[in-house]
């Protein structure tokens, strides 16, 4: 009897332990559930924000740098820049100064001179994709900045030693496949109105191309070697960058004349006022999502935001989607949400 009453006691311990350890594991897995769940709605916020603003800002730029005002057609490329980076600046210097009144530890710091590789080659970024629009149809710009993923991924493995599987080269292939199909098909659709391209815009395609790629992988590297905010990156960037096209702007002459220009037309100055503003909420999720998802899954994001401005591009200058048109986008959109959903915005 006392044989079997041990028994049932060690067998009674044994059953008590094997469940508090399955309730760990379900602990555990719960825990992971939820942060999976807040990781993908924070990229969701990402996703939706970048769109957002980045659509609505391509629209305005597209309408500023190639359509008829009354004073005439704007044609200050660095002026667009400029704006678009004081008004960033502003906010950024806000949003800094406030963390640093209120918070009880000390900010972390990058030296100000890491800062200015990334706004130097943003700058030129910015300025050769509005200049682009002069000399370039709306569809090609799109198809550059579309096929961007994989010069990010060549440059993340030259500046930042990243390695990438051969199954994402193929997406990244894909990806711009489908943008590929979608532009071509729409630019060659009857009811288009394409301009012809010439020499000097497909070198300001490559200029976009080689700066933008370097730009948002120099910015994390420089996240993760000192584990600033977003902000911080925000402002020093912005410093840099109204110092260079202020500069450029004063020697040229061109920031007197533009903004008598706006003075003179409150068309021009309301687009140039959506520009700065979507310009300045979308730096803000640039960063943020570069921060906690690193610069290729950024590039996806980007890259499909892509697909909505030439659609709303279209719509709006009463263009109709070919059968190609449509299957690009539904193939686009698989590969990158597979992309998305597979990493789980891990970079």
């Amino acid at each position: 009897m006392a044989t079997a009453r041990q028994y049932d006691h060690g067998n009674s311990s044994g059953n008590m332990l094997e469940e508090g350890r399955q309730q760990d594991r379900n602990s555990t897995e719960n825990k992971y559930d939820k942060l999976a769940f807040w990781r993908y709605m924070k990229l969701a916020f990402c996703f939706c924000g970048l769109q957002v603003s980045y659509v609505l800002w391509g629209l305005v730029q597209e309408f500023l740098m190639t359509q008829e005002y009354s004073a005439g057609k704007f044609k200050s490329s660095s002026f667009c820049v400029f704006g678009n980076r004081f008004l960033a600046l502003i906010i950024a210097l806000g949003i800094v100064g406030f963390k640093r009144l209120t918070s009880h530890t000390p900010l972390k710091e990058a030296p100000f001179y890491y800062y200015a590789p990334a706004s130097l080659s943003n700058t030129l970024s910015s300025w050769a994709q509005y200049e682009a629009l002069k000399y370039l149809s709306f569809p090609t710009q799109t198809l550059s900045k579309s096929c961007k993923i994989i010069p990010v991924m060549l440059v993340g493995m030259v500046l930042n030693g990243k390695s990438y599987a051969m199954v994402e080269y193929i997406e990244a292939g894909l990806i711009t496949a489908g943008v590929t199909m979608f532009s071509v098909a729409e630019r060659n659709a009857p009811s288009g109105h394409s301009s012809s391209d010439s020499s000097f815009g497909v070198f300001l395609l490559a200029l976009y191309l080689c700066c933008d790629s370097f730009t948002s992988q120099w910015q994390s590297r420089v996240f993760k070697s000192y584990g600033i905010d977003q902000f911080q990156m925000m402002l020093g960037v912005n410093i840099w960058s109204m110092v260079l096209t202020g500069v450029t702007l004063y020697m040229s002459g061109e920031f007197f004349t533009s903004f008598a220009f706006m003075l003179a037309d409150s068309t021009a100055l309301g687009h140039m006022v959506i520009l700065s503003i979507t310009s300045a909420t979308g730096q803000l999720f640039i960063f943020y999502t570069l921060k906690e998802f690193g610069p290729v899954v950024f590039t996806i994001i980007m890259t499909t935001r892509q697909i909505f401005s030439l659609f709303f591009s279209l719509v709006l200058f009463g263009h109709t989607i070919s059968a190609v048109g449509w299957i690009s986008i539904i193939g686009v959109f698989v590969v990158v949400f597979n992309r998305l959903y597979k990493s789980g915005g891990k970079d």
